[in-house]
């Protein structure tokens, strides 16, 4: 369970509190208007932003004084942020070994694995920008995957993409959290995002993070600032 207990974060006028508990594993859509803090509370669970008040817990630990990469979770962004200058392979081989050396034969072949397994067979030597937007998209979740991380945090990735294209990469998310046992974070601005991949949602507006939801009773009976957002 990951756990924020009376959260506050922000800088100058702006102010996002959370006091709620996201039971894991699985997938679960943030959403809001702009500019209410979604990506703000992605950041101060990945620990890029600090709380200046409350406590971030997984599983009862407490991440709070811990820094990013000591944390249990791997972020994925919206540009991808793939090195256009490594091929796809040595932007994977950043998640086995980060902080330099030489990878191993296990971990070539874990590499390997996640490449093939996003449909990138045969695709590793080739760079970034060689590639379509939707071979980047998938070589972006294979490299946050082999982080190996419980909690996987998805900052508009998809956002970029084509209407038939964002549906299948918002498809193999869900698959690859179900058979992780992941929990998976997901802002979009699209509610179809929710109803399609995420049983619960978290609403942020008006300065605060909501406790999650069943998806499909929030938006039968939305609150006010979420219909305000919705324009209904």
């Amino acid at each position: 369970m990951l756990t924020l207990e009376g959260v506050v974060t922000g800088a100058g006028a702006f102010r996002l509190a959370a006091d709620l508990r996201v039971e894991a594993p699985g997938l679960v859509a943030v959403i809001g208007p702009s500019g209410a803090g979604k990506s703000t509370l992605l950041d101060v669970i990945a620990g890029f932003r600090p709380a200046s008040e409350g406590r971030i817990l997984w599983h009862g630990q407490d991440l709070t004084p811990l820094g990013p990469g000591d944390r249990p979770v791997a972020t994925l962004f919206q540009d991808n942020n793939l090195f256009p200058h490594l091929t796809l392979a040595g932007n994977l081989d950043l998640a086995l070994r980060p902080r330099g050396g030489r990878l191993t034969d296990e971990a070539r072949a874990r590499r390997d694995a996640a490449l093939a397994r996003m449909g990138l067979d045969g695709l590793g030597d080739r760079k970034p920008g060689a590639v379509s937007g939707g071979q980047q998209s998938r070589a972006a979740l294979a490299r946050a995957l082999l982080q190996a991380r419980p909690i996987l945090l998805l900052d508009e990735p998809f956002a970029a993409l084509g209407p038939a294209l964002r549906a299948e990469m918002l498809e193999e998310t869900r698959r690859v959290v179900s058979e992780t046992g992941a929990l998976a974070l997901l802002v979009t601005h699209d509610p179809a995002d929710a109803h399609r991949v995420a049983p619960r949602t978290i609403l942020v507006s008006e300065g605060r993070a909501a406790a999650p939801r069943d998806t499909e009773a929030l938006f039968a009976d939305p609150p006010d600032a979420l219909r305000a957002y919705l324009g209904d």
